[in-house]
């Protein structure tokens, strides 16, 4: 009798050391939500098509949320800048996690000047947080090229609007 309570109690502690590395295993990873390339090439099409729509050539860059680039598109007659632009302002938007125009305020008033000197930071309106239906970031969209970063940035939330229904989980 007294072996079958020592083989169970060693089958016991067994299990709570399986359980110990299946939590230490748990805790040694993250998950996170991206979007899928073909959602950020319709949230750059949508934006660029709304900034034609008001008359304006630009380029629409969608990073993930890491900022790393998912997709440039650039209209024929934007300039050429634009491209390298909208990606530094999704780019931007992605890494410290604020939309560039409240970026660009904060850096103007001096509360965030350092921002200004980090490369590729590009505090002007237009890049936007793609964010999920729970608040998680899940990209950045960046436009350059219209007249005025809020009128760039009115074109990135019209490219998050035509996707809204699908990421508001």
């Amino acid at each position: 009798m007294k072996i079958a309570n020592a083989a169970s109690g060693l089958a016991f502690a067994a299990a709570l050391g399986m359980g110990s590395a299946a939590l230490a295993q748990d805790e040694s990873f993250t998950t996170f939500r991206v979007l899928k390339p073909g959602l950020s090439v319709e949230a750059a099409e949508a934006a660029l098509a709304e900034c034609r729509e008001r008359g304006y050539q630009v380029a629409v860059s969608v990073t993930d949320r890491f900022g790393v680039l998912q997709v440039t598109i650039r209209d024929q007659l934007a300039g050429a800048h634009t491209p390298d632009t909208s990606f530094r302002k999704a780019w931007t938007a992605a890494s410290f996690r604020t939309d560039t125009g409240e970026l660009g305020e904060l850096t103007e008033s001096g509360e965030a000047w350092a921002i200004r000197n980090v490369s590729n930071a590009l505090p002007l309106g237009g890049g936007v947080r793609v964010l999920a239906g729970d608040g998680d970031m899940v990209a950045a969209i960046g436009v350059s090229g219209a007249p005025s970063g809020t009128e760039d940035e009115a074109c990135a939330n019209a490219g998050i609007a035509a996707i809204e229904d699908r990421i508001a989980f």
